[in-house]
């Protein structure tokens, strides 16, 4: 599923009349969460999982056409831990 399909989906479970409203409803969830981890905040949706933003420390790394070392800046990164209740859903 992608985007467009999402937004239908969402269009048409919330029986949402016009597509735009249900397009900046997805919008908005979406820059919500981004803005949240952009500041270092969690995001947990009861039932659906939680998004965190992690650090990832300095580390050296290769270059798989070389062969030679190199350094690898840290950077903070985000990451989704699923909830009990998703995973059952989705076995």
């Amino acid at each position: 599923m992608n985007k467009a399909e999402l937004i239908d989906a969402v269009q048409q479970a919330a029986g949402i009349e016009m597509k735009k409203q249900a397009t900046m409803a997805v919008e908005a969830v979406f820059d919500t969460v981004t803005k949240a981890l952009a500041r270092g905040e969690e995001v947990a949706v009861s039932g659906f999982g939680s998004f965190k933003a992690t650090k990832r420390a300095a580390r050296m790394g290769v270059n798989p056409k070389t062969g030679e070392k190199i350094q690898i800046a840290a950077s903070v990164a985000p990451k989704f831990k699923a909830a009990k209740a998703l995973k059952d859903a989705v076995k």
